[in-house]
């Protein structure tokens, strides 16, 4: 058997594997299907995902049932206004031997884990927020001037409440790059709402069972990246996000005018996966210009900004990468 048949084998196998992962999850979270597919794929991605949404509305609910599915060690982190670096990395203390000497232990905080579900991410101080930034983006923390290395796989599930609301601070421009897709979680509807109230409201409630183990997960990383992708499918990548740059040559009048900073390479590269991603979600063993516009707005929202002036207009995000699809010649005709 050729690299080939073995990479579809593998393809088909891990279909089935995550098929039935997402049925487990959606027994305890009910409903928003893509909410499920877009946290599997940052998962899927070996990337973290950055769930935005009202209270009450499920997102520690679902951090906590995948983890559960997906057999990682999890751990949480109630993020407050009072909450220090050391609260999430860890720290050094002097400890005492029976023999009475001193020596200086490592205590790991709640970082050294598979699965950190970072809980309103937004009520802690920039500061706070950043002691994330290493461990996100190189697996690993410098403490007391030692790097240690985290576990593999580690991924950061973050919920965030609307900026708008009391209490909260601003995401750091570099923290939010690192979160390789946006997930917005908004209110059920009404049939799903009526689901919720059945599921939720009795004696008890079915535990959901693992499915996948964290080497499993590993494996399932390395198969997704070995997945061919089209050349139509990564030029329409490239000439979107070039489109939304405001100091690209190609850029329109419209983004030259509204956007304060576009989309960089990252945004490139996780949609470069992503696309992957929703493909094995799917069923399907390679990408099209569907994937593309699909898991264009959860991974290039959060990494470009609109100016003052546009805001001042009522101009949106949604409506900027809507217009950079449409003006983007390989996806227009799929949009």
């Amino acid at each position: 058997m050729g690299d080939a048949d073995n990479l579809l084998a593998e393809i088909e196998t891990l279909e089935d594997r995550l098929s039935a992962a997402k049925a487990e999850i959606t027994r305890r979270f009910i409903g928003q299907e893509r909410v499920v597919d877009l946290t599997l794929a940052a998962l899927l991605c070996g990337g973290h995902g950055l769930l935005i949404g009202l209270p009450g509305l499920g997102k520690t609910r679902l951090v906590e049932t995948v983890g559960t599915v997906m057999g990682l060690e999890s751990k949480r982190v109630q993020f407050t206004p009072d909450l220090m670096p050391a609260d999430i990395l860890g720290s050094e203390v002097l400890e005492t031997s029976a023999d009475g000497s001193r020596a200086f232990k490592f205590i790991e905080g709640p970082v050294f884990c598979q699965l950190l579900m970072a809980d309103e991410i937004n009520r802690a101080s920039p500061r706070t927020q950043s002691a994330l930034l290493q461990a996100m983006q190189e697996q690993q923390v410098s403490v007391a001037g030692q790097e240690r290395d985290l576990a593999k796989p580690f991924h950061v599930l973050a919920t965030q409440n609307p900026i708008e609301q009391e209490g909260t601070y601003p995401l750091p421009e570099a923290q939010l790059d690192r979160f390789l897709v946006r997930i917005d979680v908004g209110y059920p509807d009404l049939a799903t709402e009526r689901q919720i109230l059945l599921a939720t409201t009795g004696v008890s409630e079915k535990a959901v069972q693992t499915i996948f183990s964290a080497q499993e997960l590993l494996a399932a990383q390395a198969v997704l990246r070995r997945m061919p992708v089209g050349e139509d499918v990564m030029e329409s990548i490239l000439d979107l996000v070039r489109a939304l740059r405001p100091d690209e040559a190609g850029a329109s009048e419209r983004v030259r005018e509204t956007v304060a900073w576009g989309p960089g390479p990252r945004a490139s590269q996780a949609l470069m996966l992503t696309v992957r991603a929703r493909a094995l979600l799917q069923g399907r063993l390679a990408p099209d210009a569907s994937d593309v516009i699909a898991m264009a707005k959860p991974v290039l929202k959060h990494r470009m900004a609109l100016n003052f002036a546009a805001l001042a207009r009522g101009e949106s995000l949604d409506s900027l990468i809507e217009a950079g699809i449409a003006e983007t010649a390989r996806l227009k005709d799929v949009a």
